[in-house]
């Protein structure tokens, strides 16, 4: 009788015996799988394109960024993932996920690429994606949600320079983007929108309370949306790692509740953005305050411009 005949899952055994707390070394692992280490490794490189031992150290550090990033101490996430000093485990992960352990936290990346997609997944351990990222070129819609913030954090940057009478005049008296969010005629309005619009639906995603409006001046503005854009940039990276685009949320914050599907409010929190953004440029312009056109081809070339000659 074949393993499919018998309703047994082979690779899911051998991953069980990997990721065993109890299965610190390779003869454990294969002991566990009641198989050889030579057999074991062969079977398990062949099937998942990772030998075990890599595979378990890759997971259990994605264990330990997601403890670390919910608070868990860095030393005993580094006992938890089997290190045994805090120096050696600060450098695998530092390896890993090009950042130390401190730099890690709410938002943060739990994964790393694999070639097999199996990921640590709370709270079931492990999370095996059916189709597994592959480096094949340019995300566009990383690009166009890097390219937002990026754009964002420079127009409010020049909305600094503005007296507050320029800040706050009525350009476009009475126009309105959406028509639940108000007027939006105003430099103040505008930028003050196109920040709530990430935080509301942050909120929306995380399950969290609908944020407080807050103040609309430009340096805290400023504040507000480099908070947000950290967490928005992070979100979209994981729908995307996920694969999770189709997923749909409740947004109970809605009154009555209505339900959106993940990727339908990405471009929508896109498509509004993009629209402010050139408002907000056009007003600028009114103001006597240069303003480049925002476009995505040349942000990128300034950018690849900027990595070729080593700049972050």
């Amino acid at each position: 009788m074949s393993e499919a005949d018998s309703g047994r899952d082979r690779l899911r055994e051998l991953l069980d015996a990997v990721l065993d707390d109890d299965n610190a070394t390779l003869a454990d692992m294969a002991d566990r799988a009641f198989s050889s280490p030579f057999h074991f490794t062969r079977t398990l490189s062949r099937q998942a394109g990772e030998s075990p031992v890599a595979l378990r150290r890759r997971v259990l550090l994605e264990r330990a960024a997601w403890q670390i990033a919910r608070g868990t101490s860095v030393t005993d996430a580094a006992f938890g993932a089997g290190y045994g000093s805090l120096e050696g485990f600060t450098r695998a992960f530092t390896r890993t996920f090009g950042r130390p352990p401190s730099a890690t936290g709410p938002g943060s990346a739990t994964w790393v690429p694999a070639p097999n997609g199996i990921h640590f997944h709370p709270p079931v351990n492990l999370w095996v994606e059916q189709n597994p990222r592959r480096d094949t070129g340019m995300d566009v819609t990383a690009l166009q949600v890097h390219h937002d913030v990026d754009d964002a954090a420079a127009l409010i940057e020049r909305a600094l320079e503005l007296p507050d009478e320029l800040y706050r005049r009525e350009w476009f008296p009475g126009l309105t983007v959406l028509e639940w969010d108000g007027p939006e005629g105003s430099i103040a309005a505008c930028l003050h929108r196109l920040v709530m619009a990430k935080e509301c639906w942050l909120a929306s995603i995380e399950g969290a309370e609908l944020p407080p409006p807050g103040g609309d001046g430009p340096e805290e503005l400023r504040e507000r949306h480099t908070r947000a854009a950290r967490r928005w940039v992070a979100t979209a990276a994981d729908i995307e790692r996920r694969g999770a685009w189709g997923d749909r949320i409740v947004d109970a914050i809605c009154d009555p509740p209505e339900s959106f599907l993940l990727g339908g409010i990405v471009a929508h929190v896109l498509t509004y953005s993009a629209h402010r953004r050139l408002l907000v440029r056009h007003m600028l312009r009114a103001c006597g305050v240069g303003a480049d056109h925002g476009d995505p081809l040349e942000w990128l070339q300034v950018r690849n411009e900027g990595n070729e000659r080593g700049e972050t």
